[in-house]
């Protein structure tokens, strides 16, 4: 069985205020093009279908287009919720869509109730795992803990418990939206720590054929079971390299993975990051690879030189950001917040702040309290989410 994993198409999301909505376009018509030229049995899409709970109208649209030329491909698309997207609003008249060959995956109860797909060498079930908040499901699926870790192993005890049922020598394939562990993250997508972890092992899916990751936006093999197949367009200036695809799985008939290829995404413009001085950015003539570009300039001058946006936009015209590091020892006291801060986490910060104010920083019991903080905040986010506040 031929499968195209697709995910994190985060419809109606700009790029540093530019709109990527035709992008998005041409990438679903890419999509669709790939799903008849190449014979696809079943589509994929792992989550992050739009970029936000309540996605614009122009998403909307595209999203609706979308659908309606995969039922009319006559080919079954299985698609779940991200952690960008409103789970009810995205499942909304999934039952109705279902008869069009199109099967949403927004409901944490339905984990282990597959979608099953049939060839000549018999059947294969496809379990779709909605993004899974773990304060939100914890109970609901009796896990031990409120982790992601634990939510998700429950989820795939129902997952293996139902394939269990199944005639011998029915395959399985598990689409899954999570930050699993050996995954290399970019800087566009959202956090989604719990107590200060945010990966699982990829073991946790142990017992399956297939598992289509969604979330991370660089496209990836963890196993040769388990892949991400990225965004298909890049989201941010650190994913300047990534090549951007989708996965075709050639599911064997003994569930073996005979091949995985990668096919490539348009490319609505390429990214380029620069740093150096200003003026040398704009002589060096090897730059001129990049004068067409979406660029990200880095200026190093000791001094801020003026009108620096002006200048480099006269050669490199699209250049959508700005970003300052004067060239300084770490004991120069106009060394930027910003730059003390980077890479650091919010419980890393806090801490910090802790141990700057008070001379020492905060015991077990108070990083406890940090940690429910954090976790507070961003389960209400998660719940307004859900129930569209």
């Amino acid at each position: 069985m031929r499968l195209l994993h697709t995910s994190d198409w985060h419809l109606g999301r700009s790029f540093h205020r530019v709109s990527l909505l035709d992008a998005q376009a041409a990438f679903l018509d890419h999509l669709v093009a790939t799903v008849r030229e190449r014979e696809v049995d079943a589509v994929l899409v792992a989550g992050d279908v739009y970029d936000r709970a309540v996605p614009p109208l122009a998403a909307v649209e595209l999203f609706d287009t979308a659908l309606h030329r995969l039922a009319d491909a006559g080919v079954p698309t299985v698609m779940i919720s991200g952690n960008h997207d409103s789970a009810r609003r995205l499942g909304v008249a999934a039952g109705l869509i279902e008869r069009a060959g199109i099967h949403l995956r927004t409901d944490p109860a339905g984990v282990g109730t597959p979608v099953v797909l049939s060839d000549a060498h018999g059947d294969v079930a496809l379990y779709g795992l909605p993004y899974l908040e773990p304060a939100l499901v914890r109970e609901r699926f009796g896990a031990e803990k409120a982790g992601h870790e634990s939510v998700l192993a429950a989820a795939m005890d129902r997952v293996r418990a139902d394939l269990a049922t199944r005639p011998a020598g029915t395959r399985s394939v598990v689409l899954a939206h999570a930050f699993v562990a050996g995954g290399e993250a970019s800087d566009s997508e959202r956090d989604i720590t719990v107590g200060g972890v945010a990966a699982v092992p990829a073991g946790v899916f142990d017992g399956v054929d297939y598992v289509a990751l969604g979330h991370l936006h660089g496209s990836q093999t963890l196993t040769p079971r388990v892949r991400y197949s990225g965004s298909p367009l890049a989201y941010s200036f650190s994913e300047a390299d990534h090549r951007k695809t989708t996965w075709l799985i050639e599911l064997g008939p003994d569930g073996a993975i005979d091949t995985a290829e990668r096919i490539d995404c348009p490319v609505p413009r390429p990214l380029a990051r620069i740093r150096g001085r200003l003026d040398d950015l704009l002589a060096d003539p090897a730059l001129g690879r990049h004068e067409d570009a979406w660029v990200e300039a880095t200026l190093t001058d000791p001094v801020r030189p003026a009108d620096p946006m002006a200048r480099l936009t006269e050669r490199f015209p699209h250049t959508l950001n700005l970003v300052f590091e004067p060239e300084r020892t770490d004991e120069d006291p106009l060394v930027s917040y910003a730059t003390r801060l980077r890479g650091r986490s919010d419980q890393q910060i806090a801490e910090d702040f802790v141990a700057h104010v008070r001379g020492a920083g905060p015991d077990q019991a108070e990083r406890t309290v940090l940690y429910g903080a954090f976790d507070d905040v961003r389960v209400d986010s998660a719940e307004r989410e859900v129930s569209g506040r």
